[in-house]
Order: structure tokens, then sequence, then C-alpha cells
């Protein structure tokens, strides 16, 4: 696969990631719309918060939008990795959203213990609107989580936890307004702290799955790579084996080889077989291979200079 073809995948791909933002902003302003209605008619704590969150849905969906139109898999002058980052960058907003809806959510069920407890109307109508919008967040859940894992986007994985988040909290809401019809009325302010604490997990799960990966780490391990390389034909040895980005998206991997051929124009021609079966392997994959002469051949037991093969 050229550059130029690698570049084209890329960019159909982010098309597609942003095909998902769209339909998934416009479900998530319908659901924000009914439950946001719903918590001023009812008086409903729980369901208040439930809207809260759910408006994080929708600004992540935003701000997932500003990230793709800034995440450009091509490089420039400034830019000569591409700017795949700002993809896993808006990641990291979306866990800012959850912690914020979080926080909101536990102060506000606290400053209710010191209130007087308000009157709440629940009645057919307000449930059997809270099993629809229930529907639409696990439809929504279910959609963004396939496509993601179809386009091995960060953005639409982490946009689909914040959405199961939104599932749980909503379930949750719901059977607090069953209970206030039932009569037990803390049930509603209750059941908030278990909301506020399941949108803090989501926001921590997403920030531990991002972070490795703006701090550059690992993408393939060494030895998967050595193993991989010293299959070929000509490969007399492999060392100094780096990588780092994301496997299926880009990954870029940096190697020092020693080849049998001494002369240029056959050993050049080992280091395209050597980038072609990375492709093959690993996707879009850009590769620096630094050729040295027999007297670097190291023993097997050297990979990036500190782990071992055996």
């Amino acid at each position: 696969m050229s550059l130029l073809a690698s570049s084209g995948v890329s960019g159909h791909r982010q098309r597609q990631v942003q095909k998902v933002l769209y339909i998934t902003l416009g479900l998530n302003i319908l659901v924000f719309l009914v439950k946001f209605v719903l918590g001023l008619m009812t008086g409903s704590l729980s369901l208040i918060a439930d809207a809260l969150h759910t408006s994080t849905d929708t600004a992540s969906n935003i701000l997932g939008l500003l990230a793709m139109r800034f995440s450009s898999p091509e490089p420039d002058a400034e830019h000569p990795y591409g700017h795949t980052k700002f993809e896993s960058i808006g990641a990291l907003g979306i866990a800012a959203f959850l912690g914020m809806a979080s926080f909101e959510i536990l102060r506000t069920a606290i400053g209710r213990f010191f209130e007087p407890a308000p009157r709440l109307e629940i009645d057919e109508l307000t449930l059997m609107l809270m099993v629809g919008v229930l529907g639409i967040n696990i439809f929504v859940t279910v959609y963004e989580h396939q496509r993601g894992k179809a386009l091995s986007s960060r953005l639409l994985l982490a946009d689909a936890r914040h959405t199961l988040s939104d599932v749980w909290v909503t379930l949750t809401v719901l059977l607090g307004l069953v209970g206030v019809r039932w009569g037990i009325t803390w049930l509603d302010q209750a059941l908030a702290f278990p909301v506020g604490l399941l949108v803090f997990w989501s926001g921590w799960e997403v920030l531990r799955e991002n972070v490795p990966y703006l701090t550059d780490s690992v993408a393939i391990p060494p030895k998967a790579l050595r193993d991989l390389v010293m299959n070929l034909p000509g490969v007399l040895d492999c060392h100094e084996i780096t990588s780092r980005g994301i496997p299926g998206q880009m990954i870029f991997i940096e190697m020092h080889m020693v080849v049998e051929p001494q002369d240029i124009e056959s050993a050049h021609r080992i280091t395209e077989e050597v980038e072609q079966l990375l492709r093959e392997r690993y996707g879009a994959v850009r590769a620096t291979i630094h050729l040295e002469p027999y007297s670097y051949i190291e023993g097997s037991d050297r990979v990036s200079g500190t782990e071992s093969f055996s």
C-alpha cells in the first residue's frame, strides 16, 4: 500500500467517523430535550441529573467532531507525523466532561439532604418516555461501539463508553421513578449517588485508555517485530526496535537492521520487503530502517537496549 493510498484510506475513515458522530449527536439532542423537560415537569433530582449527563453526551459529540476536523491523517510541515493525536485529545475532553457531570450530580444530591423534600409527580407518560429514551441510548451505544471497532477509532469507542454510562444512568433513574410512583419518595435522591459514581468511573476508563497513546507507549512488542522481520531472507539481524501509534490506524516503527547484501540496491530492496511485510501484518505503517554493517550484529538478547527475548 503506497503512502498516497494509505492517506486516502485514512481520509475515508475520518469521514466515516464524522458521519457516526453526526448521527449520534442528533439522537443525543433528542434524548436530552426529553429528559430535561420531564425533569422540570416532575421535579425529579435524578432525572435532572440524568439530563445533565446526557448534555455531556451532546457536548462530547460536538467535541469529537471538532477533534476529527483537526485530526487529518496527512502530515504537513509542522506535523510530520500527522494529526491523529487530536482524536485522543478529544477523548480526554470527553473524560473531562464526565468528571464535571459526576461532580455536579453528587453536589446536587448532597444538597438535597439539607433542603425540604420536593413533591414529585410521576405519571405513566413520564415512565413510557423514559423507556423510549433508554432504547435510544442502547441503540446509540451499540451502533457507536460497532463502528468504533470497525474504524479503529478511539474517539468513537470512548464516546460509546460515555453513552453506555448513560444507559446505566437512565435505567437507574427509571427504577427510581417507578419507586417514587409507588410512594418511595426518598429513592429518587438516593439513586443520584450511584448515578454520579457510574459517570465518574466511565470518565476514568476513557482517561486510562487514551493517556498511553498520547505518551507514546509501545504499539507492538519489539520481540514480535523482530521475529517477523528475521524470517525474511537476507536479514541477518534486527535491533533497536521502537514503535508507537495505534494498530489498525497508523503505526510508526523504527529499527536498525543488518542485511546480507552489501550493495546499496540489493540492501534497499530488502528494506522495501520489510516495509511491505509490516504493512501486510499491521496495516498502515510508516517504517524508518537504519542499515548497519556486519560488525553491528547484536546477540538475540538485545531489544531496544533494555528488553530481552529470552
